[in-house]
């Protein structure tokens, strides 16, 4: 065969593992739950970055989204997993990962029918490089670094511009809960 399958992790609703699927055939109008991860970014400055969707992804193509997201593969721990991802869609380093919504789930349908169904725990992590990043262009099309506070605000007044599970992120809390500096006025 020669190509390499990415597996996802098949859940049942209490968030037990019920076996695997082929990443590529498993996004469809009828998602099974499976195991997900999203982390944001946290720079030197006390900015996260977001991301824009490359406009050749199957799901949510072009819209704004937190820093990255991924499946971790079966037997890979999440910090494992965020580790990769950063790798793989960024081509950077990240350090400090830590755990912000571990309880983060949902259910979202984009414009096409095409269905995310995850149970998909959200962390953070710290870059410490230049802010200047090279992202892979089949996963990422635009980036910026962004005070939380601008990103609340642009999220609440424009939510349709960005990912449903950032959205829901924000509701739930993920810049509240301590790991990201609150501005200094």
């Amino acid at each position: 065969m020669g190509q390499n399958i990415e597996l996802v992790r098949l859940l049942d609703d209490a968030g037990n593992e019920i076996g695997t699927a082929d990443k590529a055939l498993v996004h469809t109008t009828d998602t099974p739950l499976h195991l997900a991860f999203s982390c944001h970014l946290l720079d030197a400055q006390g900015r996260t970055l977001l991301t824009r969707r490359a406009l050749s992804k199957l799901t949510w193509p072009g819209v704004w989204t937190n820093s990255f997201c991924g499946h971790p593969a079966p037997g890979e721990s999440f910090e494992d997993a965020i580790i990769r991802r950063a790798a793989m869609e960024l081509n950077i380093t990240v350090t400090g990962i830590a755990l912000a919504l571990p309880d983060f789930r949902y259910r979202a349908v984009d414009a096409s029918g095409i269905v995310e169904h995850e149970i998909c725990p959200v962390f953070t992590a710290i870059y410490e490089g230049d802010g200047v990043i090279e992202p892979n262009p089949d996963e990422i099309c635009d980036w910026a670094w962004s005070d939380v506070v601008d990103v609340e605000e642009a999220v609440s007044a424009t939510p349709f511009v960005f990912s449903p599970w950032l959205v829901k992120q924000l509701s739930e809390g993920v810049y509240t809960g301590g790991l990201f500096p609150t501005p200094q006025g």
